[in-house]
């Protein structure tokens, strides 16, 4: 069954050569009792860790049913130990963190038993030595005898050839000794058992067979045997352990470590607690940045107007400038002004309006057109029919419009309340709160603005008609229903024999004009205390459609069509040059260009595209045929965006230092855990555990650790937010920053296990490469 053929096996020790193992030959039976004995240093232990596998044999062979080992790779060997040897040794080995039935079932596990099959082996071969009334205790509630017992089931578990026994009664008493030597005689009934010893008396009350070594070299063999030669019909099961045994072996062995095991995680998990405390304040103040920044967008929407401002060509010697050369010529330079360098003259016109309203209404929460239109308001006052406007501005004194100066008179800096692309008003609605009546519902409903503290504006009152104080205070019900009359211009303006217009005089005759239009305050609102888009002014404000609906209505007013034939002005009589006129036109209803826009997107991402859009137009158009935008809110965030993550990068790297040495330090303490489990990788490399499942079994340790002080650390961060927003609320009254996003956690939690296990892999590596048979003589 088993030959040794010349086996050689030397140690070198600087300058001295052993000869462990010295030409040795040797046959052993299928079935047989063989001891060896031997003075200490004469080979006996040698070989029989060469005929386990456990060391490697210098030259010759050795020959297992005629399948010679000289071309064994690890892996075969690995395999060997596991499919035909069984070790009993004389300390026992028993994995102490492991109950005695799980040391049992260890050698199965690595051969791939089914659970139930490897379960129930265990069992009877603790049965058989004698140990069924034991199956749940631990190695350290057992005698030495009873240890002994369960590294034989153990040994006897995988149902191996060959039993090789290493002074199996060497630690024990001599009652308990010939119990063991009994059971060991019964099992070589069955299979080739090797046992080495110094006891010759034992040898010979026990073995069929006795051997002697001296000096490496076979000197007497009481029952020699030599191998016939065969055909080879050895055959191997390669061994596997998978990750979840690994797991179990290090769980089991770190749970005998609670105290160590916690600290070490505690210590791991200060780099996560660090970046994770930074990365929830990041989080926090983004969310805090987001939230003003989807206010900045409202308050400082994408706009654009007649008059806007480039960026200047020379800057280098301004005019104006005190800090030149002052050169000593006769010579002067023509400087153009800055302020002249930078305006430019946007042209607004009705094809850039349907471009405006051609944008994706994914896009915008709203698009504002304001127009320098006059709206011919009268309203009827104590039985008196007045002028009135909508606007905050204070009154003044009626006087004719003129090119020069019309926006006092006419109000325009009154509020239109936006609408989307497709004409709706979404954001009256959506930030807006109705203290009293209902939303407007056709063109003609207004609604009065109030702020937080139903606050209006005192001018817009006043500019209805309303004779009021400053801080009167007025019921809801005295407003509402309030209605204006809105007078087309050709009752409104009278022609004069010159050409020219002004407005009719005779107020009470046109406020009864038939084609007059009654508009209504219908409604009172007041911002959300959480509105996003909060930007309607206290005061009144009214729809687009009304403003639409009064230019389709005068387009063909007499007013309007002789200002389009003149370059005088129809009411005051100036001379005005091709913008004014277009402006005077507006102001009368002439046309629909407004003298600026302003684009709500939903939020900064949006934004985006929407400037992409607005880009493509001026694409392949001159200078002066560009309409250039204002973008107030992308402006702010180019200066401060990229500091809050500048800031979090660096303190994630900073933090980042403690978790390189939370992995040296995993390296460390994986690097003494092997130096205190050296004894138990011998043990797994015994039953036939490869270099892979070492490596596997202390990369088990680590990933547990990583992911404990992963979840350690996440935790304890996430506990940490609650002070921290406490202080910060206090300090600087904004409420929960901190705030650890879930993903941010696990991300952490992936990181510490994956640079924990790179931590130890070095030192598991180091386990793995360890010699069997130096690791199981560790102490």
């Amino acid at each position: 069954m088993l030959e040794l053929k010349n086996v050689k096996k030397y140690y070198t020790v600087g300058e001295t050569v052993t000869k462990a193992l010295d030409d040795v030959t040797i046959g052993f039976r299928q079935k047989e009792f063989v001891a060896i004995l031997g003075t200490s240093g004469s080979g006996k232990t040698t070989l029989l860790n060469v005929i386990g596998g456990l060391d490697n044999y210098d030259s010759g062979d050795l020959v297992i049913n005629g399948q010679s080992t000289k071309a064994f790779k690890d892996s075969e060997w690995d395999a060997y130990r596991n499919n035909s040897i069984g070790f009993v040794f004389q300390s026992y080995n028993l994995i102490s963190h492991l109950g005695i039935l799980d040391n049992v079932k260890l050698g199965m596990t690595l051969s791939g038993v089914s659970k139930d099959e490897k379960h129930q082996r265990a069992v009877d071969a603790l049965e058989r030595v004698g140990l069924k009334d034991h199956l749940n205790k631990k190695p350290n509630q057992l005698s030495g005898g009873q240890m002994q017992r369960v590294a034989i089931a153990r040994a006897l578990a995988n149902d191996p050839d060959i039993l090789l026994c290493d002074e199996p009664t060497g630690a024990l008493d001599t009652e308990t000794s010939v119990q063991i030597m009994d059971l060991i005689k019964e099992l070589s009934e069955e299979k080739l058992v090797i046992m080495v010893t110094h006891n010759p008396e034992l040898a010979r009350e026990y073995a069929s067979r006795i051997v002697r070594l001296s000096d490496g070299k076979v000197i007497t063999d009481s029952k020699p045997y030599e191998e016939a030669d065969k055909d080879n019909r050895f055959q191997l099961k390669k061994t596997q352990m998978s990750f979840l045994t690994a797991l179990n072996l290090s769980f089991n062995n770190l749970r005998t470590k609670k105290g160590r095991t916690f600290l070490t995680a505690f210590a791991s998990s200060i780099g996560i607690i660090s970046i994770a405390i930074v990365l929830s304040l990041s989080t926090g103040f983004q969310h805090q940045i987001d939230s003003t920044q989807a206010e900045t967008v409202s308050a400082f929407p994408i706009s654009m107007s007649r008059v806007a401002s480039t960026q200047p060509t020379n800057v280098e010697s301004p005019l104006g400038t005190t800090d030149g050369d002052y050169p000593d010529t006769q010579l002067l330079i023509a400087k153009e002004h800055i302020q002249d360098q930078v305006q430019h003259i946007n042209p607004l016109d009705e094809a850039y309006v349907d471009y405006i309203n051609e944008i994706d209404p994914n896009l915008i929460q709203a698009v504002g057109f304001n127009r320098p239109l006059k709206l011919n308001l009268l309203r009827e006052v104590d039985g008196e029919v007045q002028s009135v406007v909508f606007s905050n501005a204070p009154q003044t004194e009626t006087g004719l419009p003129n090119a020069a100066d019309m926006t006092s008179l006419l109000g325009v800096s009154t509020p239109v309340i936006p609408t989307d692309v497709e004409g709706n008003s979404p954001v009256l609605v959506d930030n807006y709160d109705l203290l009293a009546g209902e939303f407007p519902t056709t063109a003609h409903d207004v609604v009065l603005v109030v702020d937080s503290n139903n606050q209006t504006n005192y001018n817009a009152l006043r500019n209805l008609g309303l004779s009021i104080d400053p801080e009167e205070e007025l019921d809801f019900e005295e407003l509402l229903g309030t209605t204006v009359t809105l007078v087309n211009n050709d009752d409104f303006y009278t022609e004069l024999p010159t050409g020219h217009f002004i407005p009719n005089q005779d107020l009470a005759t046109i406020y009864k004009a038939s084609d007059n239009q009654e508009l209504r305050i219908n409604g009172i609102v007041r911002a959300k205390a959480d509105a996003k888009m909060a930007i309607l002014a206290p005061g009144i404000a009214y729809s687009e459609d009304l403003l639409a609906e009064f230019i389709d209505q005068n387009r063909q007013s007499a007013i309007v069509v002789a200002q389009e034939a003149s370059d005088v002005n129809s009411l005051s009589g100036e001379t005005i040059d091709g913008h004014s006129r277009e402006m005077l036109l507006s102001v009368l209803g002439g046309n629909a260009i407004p003298t600026s826009v302003q684009i709500y997107p939903k939020n900064y991402e949006t934004k985006d595209e929407i400037i992409t859009y607005l880009d493509a137009y001026n694409e392949g158009k001159s200078t002066e045929d560009r309409i250039i935008y204002s973008d107030l809110a992308g402006t702010m965030t180019e200066l401060t965006g990229g500091l809050m993550d500048a800031t979090t990068y660096v303190l994630v790297a900073f933090a980042g230092i403690s978790l390189v040495t939370s992995m040296i330090m995993i390296g460390i303490i994986t690097y003494t855990s092997v130096l205190e489990r050296t004894k138990e990788i011998g043990v797994l490399k015994a039953l036939g555990a490869r270099k892979k499942d070492i490596t596997r079994v202390f990369d088990a340790e680590t990933f547990i650790l990583g992911i404990a002080s992963g979840v350690l650390g996440v935790s304890i961060a996430y506990l940490a937010t609650i002070p921290i927003n406490m202080l910060l609320e206090n300090f600087s009254g904004l409420k929960d920053v901190a705030r650890l996003d879930p993903v941010h956690g696990l991300l952490l939690i992936v990181s510490s296990t994956l640079l924990t296990v790179l931590g130890g892999h070095i030192p598991a590596r180091m386990a793995a490469k360890k010699d069997a048979a130096i690791a199981l003589r560790a102490d």
